[in-house]
C-alpha cells in the first residue's frame, strides 16, 4: 500500500499559527523532509515535536528524492515542510508529490497558513476573482510577456516579490495596467512588523523609487481586478466568432484593439500584445495587427 505522504502548511511568520492537526502529523510521522531542518526546529521544539528530519531542498531535491520514495515504498508515512507556508506553493515539495502520486501513492494535504490567502483578505482591494502569478520572471521576454497577461486579465492578482525587486516590479505594473489601477504592497504578514500600504500601482511605484516605502522583508503584491466593467467584459470575453466581432460587433473589436496600443505603450512588442489580447477575447490575431495612422 505504501505510506502517506502528508503535505503540511507551517506559520508564515507567527509560529502560533500552526494547525492542531499540523501538530498531530509532525508528531505522529517517523519522518519530516523539511525545507531548511534548523528553520523547522524552531517550530517544532515551541510545540514539543521530537520528530527525525531530513533536508529536502531546491539544491538537494533530485538527490534525496529516491530515498524519500523508498521510505514511502516501505510503508512508512512522510511529512513534507517548507520554511513558510504549503510545499509546492512556490516553495519546494511538488516534485515529492508528483512522484509519490504518479506511483498511485496516498497525498494527504495539511492545509493551514497561506501568504496568499492573508494578501488577498487583507488588500482589501483583491474582490471575489482573482489570480495568483507566484513570482514573475526576473527579465526579459517572459518577464514582459507575463506582465503584458496579467494587464489585460480584469481580475486581481497576486504576486510575490523579493524585497530588492518590489520598485522595479512596481514600475513595470504601473506601466503595463496603468498607474490608477488599485493596488496593494503586503509586508511582513503574520509577523511583528506587518504592513498593508494600499493606493494607485503608480503612486506605490513613485514611494519605492522615491524611499517611501520600507523594502525589508517578506512582500507580497496584490494588484487589484481592473476598473470599469464595459471594457473589461468586451476584452476578457471568451467568445468570438469566425469574424472577430467578440461579443458581436465593433465596439469589442476596437476595445481590444485598444488595449493592443495600451500594452504597446506599457513596453511590450506588438506581436507579444497581440497574442494577450487575443487570448484573452478569442479574436483572430490578424484582426488585431492594425498599426494606428501617426498622421
Amino acid at each position: 500500500m505504501g505510506g502517506l505522504l502528508y503535505v503540511v502548511a507551517t506559520p508564515i511568520g507567527n509560529l502560533s499559527d500552526v494547525t492542531l492537526r499540523a501538530l498531530e502529523v509532525l508528531r505522529a510521522v517517523p519522518l519530516i523532509a523539511a525545507e531548511d531542518t534548523r528553520l523547522t526546529r524552531r517550530l517544532l521544539d515551541r510545540h514539543g515535536v521530537a520528530t527525525r528530519q531530513v533536508s529536502f531542498h531546491a539544491r538537494n531535491a533530485a538527490a534525496r528524492l529516491p530515498e524519500l520514495l523508498a521510505h514511502l515504498r516501505a510503508g512508512a508515512d512522510l511529512a513534507v515542510v517548507t520554511d513558510a507556508g504549503t510545499p509546492g506553493v512556490s516553495d519546494p515539495g511538488e516534485e515529492l508529490v508528483s512522484a509519490w502520486a504518479a506511483e498511485g501513492g496516498t497525498v494527504v494535504p495539511i492545509p493551514g497558513p497561506s501568504a496568499v490567502l492573508a494578501a488577498v483578505v487583507g488588500s482589501a482591494v483583491a474582490g471575489p476573482r482573482w489570480s495568483f502569478e507566484g513570482f514573475l520572471p526576473r527579465s526579459g521576454r517572459e518577464r514582459r510577456e507575463r506582465v503584458a497577461r496579467l494587464a489585460a486579465d480584469g481580475r486581481a492578482t497576486v504576486l510575490f516579490e523579493a524585497p530588492g525587486r518590489v520598485a522595479g516590479t512596481l514600475r513595470d505594473l504601473a506601466t503595463a495596467c496603468g498607474p490608477d489601477r488599485p493596488a496593494a504592497v503586503c509586508r511582513e504578514l503574520t509577523k511583528i512588523h506587518e504592513e498593508f500600504v494600499r493606493a494607485t500601482l503608480g503612486e506605490l511605484a513613485e514611494r519605492a523609487r522615491t524611499g517611501g516605502l520600507t523594502l525589508r522583508g517578506e512582500f507580497v503584491i496584490v494588484v487589484g481586478a481592473r476598473q470599469g466593467g464595459h471594457e473589461e467584459a468586451a476584452v476578457a470575453g471568451p467568445s468570438a466568432d469566425a469574424t472577430g466581432a467578440a461579443g458581436g460587433g465593433a465596439t469589442s473589436l476596437d476595445a481590444a484593439l485598444a488595449e493592443v496600443e495600451r500594452l504597446v505603450a506599457g513596453g511590450a512588442g506588438r506581436s507579444e500584445a497581440v497574442r494577450t489580447v487575443a487570448a484573452a477575447t478569442g479574436l483572430p490575431r490578424r484582426r488585431l495587427y492594425v498599426v494606428p495612422d501617426r498622421g
